[in-house]
């Protein structure tokens, strides 16, 4: 390679690096909507998933009392009625769809429906992204809480910039950006800093500048 080639790939390099430089600086940071609640209202009802496991009971019928899986098509397959639609149903909602469709077969029939293993739909799950050990989607629980959710996925990375994380939160179908601080809560251990969670919040962990 002469000099002039050198000179010129050079060059080439050092105006792609201050372009990049430059549209970095100018990124205009996601909107914040300030520290993470601390207290939540009660979360909704659980939705089920496909891959949750179900427990139908029927009383007073143990032949038509199952326990299955939801199939990734969303539906179950229960005696005498067959496949019935699951996903995207609460239990309470499943219980009834089959009462109605056994009504046929039997008189008043009493149903519950409860999960015995969970997944949840895929809105619902809680996702960690970014500098996590294990970035991954996890099924939400009852009064699951940032902790638990780094617990999941085995805390962060060493180039993380915890206290520059955020949880992205849809609330009232609007997107809301909530700062949390992964640093202290998971490096100091400031249970303040620790805050409930809802279905399908996501949490973002930057890559620390320096």
């Amino acid at each position: 390679m002469n000099k002039n080639n050198a000179i010129k790939r050079l060059t080439g390099l050092v105006f792609a690096i201050c372009t990049m430089a430059l549209l970095s600086a100018c990124a205009t940071p996601p909107e914040l909507s300030g520290a993470a609640p601390s207290e939540l209202k009660e979360a909704p009802d659980y939705v089920i998933g496909a891959r949750d496991e179900l427990n139908v009971f029927v009383w007073q019928n143990p032949d038509l009392s199952v326990t299955v899986p939801v199939r990734p098509d969303g539906k179950i397959s229960t005696p005498l009625i067959g496949d019935v639609q699951a996903a995207e149903k609460t239990p309470q909602d499943l219980a009834a769809d089959i009462s109605k469709k056994l009504e046929k077969f039997v008189v008043d029939p009493v149903v519950t429906v409860s999960v015995t293993r969970f997944a949840g739909p895929y809105s619902q799950q809680v996702r960690i992204v970014g500098q996590a050990v294990q970035p991954m989607a996890i099924a939400f629980n009852d009064r699951m809480t940032l902790l638990d959710a780094m617990i999941a996925v085995g805390g962060m990375t060493e180039f993380a910039a915890g206290n520059r994380s955020v949880i992205v939160r849809v609330e009232n179908g609007e997107e809301k950006s909530y700062t949390v601080r992964l640093d202290d809560l998971l490096l100091d251990g400031d249970v303040s800093a620790n805050v409930p969670l809802l279905p399908g919040d996501i949490i973002i962990i930057p890559e620390s500048w320096f």
